[in-house]
């Protein structure tokens, strides 16, 4: 196979809009990885919220990798072994909440397999325990909840409002952390030079790889740096336009296996 890693986002590339993996799609990825194909589920979600997609996907079995927080924290699912981690500074998580605070926005963030909040009735915050299917604990202040430093944060909130809180939050620290709509109402919030492109990577180095062997397919503002890395870059045809003007092929939507479609078009039936 000319390509010998696919790198998917999970909400809107890998699942379809009830959040699962349909049939087509999965027969597709299996019978890339029994060809010795390499899978990395690469997603803003924390690690633990994506564990179930790679237990789906039995990517322990055939060596595949989940690349969380929008890749900050990188796990070989077959040792369990954390390859990459960075994370964002205690005072960068109390920035962050005073920002928060400030343009009064939900703002969460995540140690283990819990997800705290400071209110958990937020509408966008329940989305994220829903996606994520971790339990969320209230608290009074996130940046004290939590013991160590964090690999992200998250605000939440109706569109126009993050969109607002982004260019707030950019002009406060823009030059030390890196921030990404995920979705129009998600606003990820991780450690500087951590990108999905920066980590894959790194990934691909200690296999020996490179670009060239990778295809990345993504629908998010987050997806842009390993499509526009990848030796092929695939934006779903629901992606953003931006994200579809920037990708070397624009495949089917995510509620039309548009995962197969890449893999049958440019990997079992590539000339």
């Amino acid at each position: 196979m000319n390509y010998k890693v696919i790198a998917l986002d999970l909400d809107g590339t890998l699942t379809n809009s009830d959040k699962i993996i349909t049939p087509d799609t999965k027969e597709a990825l299996f019978t890339f990885q029994k060809h010795g194909g390499r899978i990395v589920l690469a997603s803003g979600r924390p690690t633990q919220g994506i564990v179930p997609l790679a237990e789906e996907l039995e990517l322990a079995k055939y060596g595949g990798y989940i690349l969380a927080f929008n890749g900050s924290r990188i796990m070989d699912c077959k040792t369990g072994e954390v390859l990459f981690n960075q994370t964002l500074k205690m005072e960068q998580t109390a920035k962050l909440h005073a920002l928060a605070q400030k343009y009064e926005i939900n703002i969460l963030t995540y140690e283990g397999d819990t997800i705290y909040t400071e209110d958990d009735q937020e509408p966008y915050g329940r989305i994220e325990k829903k996606i994520t299917k971790m339990p969320m604990v209230k608290v009074p202040d996130i940046s004290k909840a939590v013991s160590t430093p964090v690999n992200k944060c998250l605000m939440t909130g109706e569109p126009e409002k993050v969109a607002y809180v982004e260019e707030q939050v950019r002009k406060a620290m823009g030059d030390e952390i890196n921030l990404y709509r995920s979705q129009d109402f998600f606003l990820e919030l991780v450690p500087q030079n951590v990108d999905k492109a920066a980590s894959l990577d790194s990934l691909l180095e200690k296999l020996h790889l490179d670009s060239t062997d990778l295809i990345a397919c993504g629908d998010g503002f987050n997806d842009l740096s390993m499509i526009q890395y990848a030796g092929l870059g695939v934006a779903m045809s629901n992606a953003h336009i931006d994200i579809r003007k920037a990708a070397d092929f624009i495949t089917l939507s995510n509620d039309e296996d548009g995962v197969a479609h890449v893999l049958e078009k440019f990997v079992f039936h590539a000339a």
